[in-house]
């Protein structure tokens, strides 16, 4: 069998390894039943999605397709700057606040495009504040700092 589609492969195998990597460390934690879950099963069941989806992705890549162009080059540059950017936001948010966790999370993001403008990078900026701040702070009623702590004291 002769691979037709690489990126779906590459993709298949990643949904697959995501899925044994979430169910194998799954099963240190309870599982219980479908009427009473434990804190293990939740995580089970999204890891056993993951594979199928995995699976079902990977089988398709050696279907062959029409014509397709061939993928590119992958973008290990755009893919580090996006891993590095929610790096960042993780380590940010507790001393920053999420107003400039958000801003350095969105900017860096949109650096790894070379589509992105900054007019379009500030807007979303602009709509991904409004929405955390009132889902995360305000739906959920989650503790985390809007504004850096030296403007809230």
């Amino acid at each position: 069998m002769k691979i037709q589609n690489r990126r779906d492969f590459n993709a298949g195998l990643m949904f697959l390894g995501i899925g044994l990597f979430f169910g194998v460390y799954s099963m240190d934690y309870s599982l219980g039943t479908a009427t009473r879950m434990g804190p293990g099963y939740f995580p089970l069941m999204l890891a056993v999605i993951m594979g199928v989806l995995g699976l079902i992705v990977l089988v398709m890549s050696f279907v062959p397709a029409d014509a397709q162009e061939p993928p590119g080059p992958t973008d290990w540059r755009g893919v580090g700057l996006i891993l590095l950017s929610v790096l960042l936001f993780g380590l940010l948010l507790p001393f920053t606040g999420f107003l400039i966790a958000v801003l350095a999370l969105v900017f860096l993001a949109a650096v790894a495009s070379a589509e992105s403008n900054m007019k379009e990078t500030a807007l979303l900026a602009i709509g991904l504040l409004i929405m955390g701040v009132g889902v995360f702070g305000y739906g959920l009623e989650l503790q985390f700092p809007v504004l850096p702590p030296i403007f809230t004291r």
